[in-house]
Order: structure tokens, then sequence, then C-alpha cells
């Protein structure tokens, strides 16, 4: 009876002196933490640096479970009910109340238990939040909460290592597996693209405190757990590994076949490439996931100036180079779509350059390489060579001399092939202007290039064909009809292509010398 009585004392003591956690100020230290990843002098510190860092932070922390006072208490309590036999009963105690205070810890923290099929259920905004949960989480409770359990459990049972270990992994297993539990869902979900952040967020948060849980459990009594969380390591690996192998399949089966307006940058475009900007924040983890993980470069085929130069760079760089080349393959096919050349050529250009420009901006121009950027950046002059060939050549047909002078003879001119020729060009001209004014060329730099190249063939043939046959015009009736552009005039409309909007072409008919 008197040893039921000091039972329910120790209970008594134990649920009475629960501190709340304080989650604001566990938070803070973690933003330190992260925070002095970098050292003073502004250069990343080494792993090992990194690891002594964090673990003195973590220990200038003094996380108070039980007010101090109760501890005393607790402990003398503890030693008389061992004393007595009582060793099992004690343990009970002190581990079912401390579990309770840890599920207390993950409710403040958000984190709650969930079966598998819960999770499954879950529509992804929701899933999301709880992934960001759990993350933030594993990395509380692991690096702060179960450092303090520990701490707790050497000061009420520290006469007896057997017993204090054994009460820390019995109060702490429970709390970790309902951890780990969640995990393996996450790890058996449906992969889709958008989790793979997600997924790699949690690899990297649990890779993070492999090390902390094994010194926690350093006396053997948690192998099995910490053997849990090593299996769900592997796990998110291989869900990470597998999602992005969704999000490659998913590029290369895309088959939409509406063009965009005006040749404007194709919307898988831009997912693809703001996708894989993400990615370069996961370098090292990804680096590692898929260093092994070669089968995808061994089953493509093709592109051999693609592949050449793979074995110099990273496993990840390996699998971007690849997963853009896919992504140029799709937008290639995608161009068909147009019915005019000219346009697919505006088409490849926007997208290309999007791609290039994404690179450069980025870290993805470390991982891909310089050769890689100047092969794209030969690709569009290729395409714009292409470009105006499809669509200014008809134009300069007509401001051609062949035809025009019988016999050779300039002084012999066929004033009607020579109406004919003005005719042709202003019709050919006033088309292209009403229709590529419409086309959008999004970047300033290449809308400019473009005009430039096309004014460097169009107005100095313009202006030559004008100073040798306007005269010829000049004296008849109507001329106006015929010479209706000066070379400055056609430069100024050309201003308005690849605006994105119809412009408006001024016909000007000027008033010509009789």
């Amino acid at each position: 009876m008197a040893m039921l009585r000091l039972e329910e004392e120790f209970r008594g003591v134990m649920i009475r002196n629960v501190l709340p956690f304080d989650e604001e100020r566990i938070c803070g230290s973690i933003r330190r933490i992260s925070l002095s990843v970098v050292s003073k002098d502004g250069f990343e510190t080494s792993v090992d640096d990194d690891r002594e860092r964090r673990v003195s932070l973590g220990e200038d922390l003094c996380l108070d479970l039980v007010d101090a006072d109760a501890v005393v208490d607790l402990k003398e309590i503890a030693e008389r009910m061992i004393k007595a036999g009582y060793e099992k009963e004690c343990c009970q105690v002190y581990t079912s109340v401390r579990r309770d205070a840890l599920y207390d810890c993950f409710s403040v923290l958000g984190f709650e238990k969930m079966s598998i099929e819960e999770v499954q259920r879950l529509e992804w905004g929701l899933l999301d939040d709880k992934m960001k949960k759990w993350i933030h989480a594993v990395k509380v409770v692991v690096r702060f909460v179960f450092s303090a359990e520990k701490q707790l459990c050497e000061q009420v049972f520290g006469v007896c290592e057997r017993i204090r270990g054994e009460c820390f992994t019995e109060t702490a297993k429970a709390c970790l597996m309902q951890l780990l539990n969640f995990g393996q869902a996450i790890v058996v979900v449906k992969c889709s693209p958008e989790k793979l952040f997600r997924i790699l967020d949690m690899y990297d948060a649990l890779a993070n405190v492999q090390l902390e849980l094994k010194a926690l459990f350093s006396d053997g009594s948690g192998d099995s757990v910490c053997g849990e969380a090593e299996s769900l390591l592997t796990g998110l690996g291989e869900a990470a590994k597998h999602t992005f192998e969704e999000f490659e399949n998913a590029v290369q089966s895309e088959s939409s076949r509406k063009p965009t307006q005006g040749g404007e940058i194709h919307p898988l475009t831009r997912y693809v490439m703001n996708y894989i900007k993400l990615l370069v924040d996961y370098s090292d983890s990804l680096n590692l996931l898929l260093e092994n993980d070669r089968n995808r470069l061994h089953n493509r085929e093709g592109d051999d100036a693609v592949t050449l130069h793979l074995d110099n760079i990273s496993p990840m760089g390996r699998r971007l180079q690849l997963l853009i080349s896919s992504l140029e393959s799709s937008l290639e096919h995608k161009s068909e779509l147009y019915e005019e050349r000219a346009m697919r050529y505006i088409f490849l250009m926007n997208n290309i350059l999007y791609i290039v420009q994404k690179v450069k901006n980025s870290e993805l121009g470390k991982l891909l390489g310089d050769q890689w950027v100047r092969k794209r950046r030969s690709q569009i002059r290729q395409y714009s060579t292409c470009y105006l060939r499809a669509s200014w050549s008809k134009v300069l047909s007509y401001l051609k001399d062949e035809g025009i002078a019988g016999s050779g003879s300039f002084s012999n001119i066929s004033k009607v092939i020579l109406k004919e020729r003005f005719k042709n060009f202003n019709a050919t001209f006033e088309e292209i202007y009403k229709v590529q004014s419409t086309w959008k060329v999004p970047d300033p730099q290449l809308r400019d290039e473009l005009r430039i190249s096309i004014s460097e063939r169009v107005i100095p043939a313009y202006r030559s064909f004008m100073g040798r046959f306007r005269s010829h015009l000049e004296s008849g009736r109507h001329a106006g009809k015929y010479i209706k552009y000066t070379a400055e005039d056609i430069e100024n409309h050309l201003s308005d292509l690849f605006e994105g909007s119809p412009g408006i072409l001024q016909n000007i008919r000027r008033k010509l010398n009789t």
C-alpha cells in the first residue's frame, strides 16, 4: 500500500510539474543553426565544422521539460522505488507520463498521427502541409526534444545506467515510430511530379538527424528504431528517384496539340525549366541518389552530341541534360503545328532562348556547363537564319534586276514589269507586316536582333532598287500607287514586328514630281 502511494506520488509530481513546450524558443535555435552554416568570413564551413557547431548550439539550448525543483523529488522517489524492487512500476509510470508529454509536443508542432489510408486520401494541398509539419517536427523532436528527454532520464535515474537507457528508449521509441510511420506512408503514396520537392525535403531532414539518432541510442537499446529510420531514409530516396523519373516520363509523353499564340513560349517550357531550377537546391541529395543510376543513360538513343560529355559532369547534371534534351525534342514536334515555316523558327527561338536564360541565370549553368550553353546559342542563330530565309526571300526576290531591262540595257526598261515588281513587293511586305506584328518575341534583345537582321537585308536592297528604277515611274501617272514607301518607312514599320499585337500600316502616298 505504501509503495502504491509512492507510485501515485511519483506520477502526480511528474504530471503537475510538466513544463509547456516552448516552440518559439526551439525554432529560434534552429534558425541560428541554419545561419551558422556560413562562417563569419562568409565561407562555407566543412561538414565536420558544421556538425560541431550544431552540437554546440544544441548543448547551449537547455530545454527544461519538468520544473527543476521537482526533478530532485522525482530522483528521490525513483531511487526509493527501485531499491524496494519496484523498478518496473517506476519505469512504466515515467514512460507513460513522458510519452503523453511528447505527444502533446507533437500537437503543439501541428503534427498528428495518421494511418497510411488517411494519408493516401488527402488531396495534395493538405498532404503538402502535413509533410511540411513532419519535416519541422523531425528537426525539433530529434535534435532538441529527445536530447532533453535523455537528459531528464539521466537526472531522474542517474543511479542506474541500464534503467535510464530503457526509460528513454521506451519514452522516445513510440513517438519516433509515429514520425517514421508517416514517412513510410509517404513512400507508398502514388508519385507525382509536384511531390518531389517535399519528398526531398523529408529526405534531407531525416538524413540530417541520422547522427543525432545514433548518438541518442548509442547504448544499443534503440538499434531497431535506428534501423527503421535508416530504412525510411532509403525508402524516401527511392521515392524521390521514382518521382523524378515520373517527371521525366511526363515531359517525354506530353502531347498537347494546341500551338501557342504568336509563337510565344510554351507552357511546358516554363513548367519544366522552373521545375528544374528548383531542383538545383537539392543538388547534393540528388547527386547522391542518382550516382549509380545510369540506366536512363544507357536506354537513351540518338543525339551523340548530347551524350558525348555526360561522363564529365555530375549525376544530376547528366540527368538534367537528358531531360532538357527531351524538352527540346518535344518543342521541335510542337513547332510543326504551325503552318507557316517562319513562325516555327520564331517559336523555337523563343523557347530555346528561354531555356538558355534559365540556365545562365541560375546554378544550372554550373551543372550543365558552358559548352551546353554555347550549343544552344548556336541553335538560336541557325533558327534566325532559317526564319530570315523562310520569311523574307520572296520579298527580296522582287528587288532583283532580272527581267526588268530588255536586252540587259537600263535604257530599255519595261515599266509594266517594274510596276508589277513594286506592286508585288508592297503586297508581300504588307502581308508580312500584318501577320508578323502579331507574333510575339518576349525577349527585347532577341526582338531587336531580329529586326536589325531584317533591316540589314531588306533596307539596302530596297534603297538600291529605288535608286535604280524610281525615276522610270515618277514621270508617269499614279506613281504613288507603286512607290508607296520610302526606305525609312520600311525601317519604321519593321520596328512594329514581334510585338504581339496588330500594327497599323501607314500607307502614305507621296506627291511625286511629274
